[in-house]
């Protein structure tokens, strides 16, 4: 019977327990979207296993300027970039973690300031979102996007595939695709979202489509074992209204992706950041569609992630805001012990306060 405390072989990532650092936002990076040396401290604190995590999923990195939703996130698709980045990556390795970055591209979840020559989001729809997102001056509302054209969609396929290639020059173990959370697969995915009427609009099949193409780039361009993908089958996070029949696309869109040997499935049970029991669905039957290792997320106690584990439910535990405040997560869950408070003030944007300054275990007890 594996614990949450075991080591684990993810596809080509070799991890020294199942505890997981999950993608999180926190809106620091230099201008130009380049990661700095804050970040570094920040990954750096939470890289060693013995005390942190097994796995790092950076937070959410554009792929493009298109792809940029919100203010002061990095991107991977320049030299400065790439630079930034391998600061990082090598100051996880020489703690002995493991760091992978996650990947996206916003779509319509967007705004006009943050877009190149202040042009329209992009998305799988012109119909915009019921939603905010972060900007200069605070929080804003989205702004309408333009539906991308059928003969566009191959070139952003590309760029997923160039920033994966970027990511591991940079020197990540892998990549984790986001397609979920209401971003652009996401918005291709839905039909609650997706009205288009070409070859990605319509049937499950061709939602899938551009998922699927995504994910044979990018898996064929650095191999399955480095490639990884989030999925949110029933979040309602950025106004992604529930699909017609989420049960069937999701299983779908897992099945197809089954020949290309992932790292790992990493799945948002319920809604993002909120209840869990939001809206039915059977994530074992979800899980019968992969093979490999899996990964869940949200609001998982210390208990719940040590049950899911022991019973062979998941194969690893993703945590968000217990990470923010606790660079020694991993410690503190080993020996359960209790954890510092989350400061909601200074999760999004800012210097060192509520980022780097969180005490560990051993100066909270001096």
């Amino acid at each position: 019977m594996s614990t949450l405390f075991d080591p684990l072989q993810a596809g080509d990532l070799a991890l020294s327990n199942r505890i997981v650092m999950a993608p999180l936002t926190r809106n620091r990076a230099s201008p130009g979207q380049v990661p700095n040396a804050l970040m570094a401290e920040y990954y750096t604190q939470r890289a060693n296993p013995a005390t942190g995590a097994g796995l790092i999923i950076t937070e959410a990195t554009q792929i493009c300027p298109e792809g940029q939703g919100y203010l002061d996130t990095p991107g991977l698709f320049n030299a400065e970039q790439v630079a930034g980045w391998r600061r990082i990556t090598q100051a996880v390795h020489a703690q002995g973690g493991r760091i992978v970055v996650q990947l996206w591209h916003v779509g319509r979840i967007s705004h006009v300031s943050l877009q190149p020559g202040g042009q329209a989001p992009v998305s799988s729809t012109a119909r915009p979102a019921n939603g905010k997102t972060y900007i200069a001056g605070g929080f804003a509302q989205v702004s309408e996007p333009r539906a991308l054209r059928t003969e566009e969609i191959p070139g952003i396929v590309e760029q997923y595939r160039r920033s994966a290639l970027l990511a591991i020059e940079a020197g990540f173990d892998g990549v984790e695709i986001h397609a979920a959370n209401g971003y652009l697969i996401e918005q291709f995915l839905r039909d609650s979202i997706n009205d288009r009427t070409d070859i990605y609009g319509g049937s499950i099949d061709n939602r899938t489509r551009f998922l699927r193409e995504v994910m044979q780039a990018v898996a064929g361009a650095i191999g399955g074992g480095r490639t990884a993908l989030r999925l949110s089958p029933v979040t309602p996070a950025n106004d992604a209204g529930p699909d017609s029949n989420p049960q069937l696309l999701y299983e779908t869109a897992l099945a197809q992706l089954a020949p290309l040997g992932l790292a790992y499935v990493h799945v948002v049970e319920g809604a993002t950041g909120g209840a869990r029991d939001i809206a039915p669905f059977d994530y074992a039957a979800l899980r019968r569609r992969y093979a490999g290792a899996w990964m869940v997320n949200n609001g998982y106690t210390r208990q719940m992630a040590l049950d899911v584990v022991a019973s062979g439910g998941a194969d690893l535990v993703a945590f968000g805001k217990a990470f923010i405040a606790n660079p020694d997560l991993g410690r503190r869950l080993r020996e359960d012990a209790p954890l510092n408070k989350l400061d909601q003030k200074t999760l999004y944007g800012g210097g060192a306060a509520g980022y780097t300054d969180y005490p560990a275990l051993d100066t909270v007890s001096a």
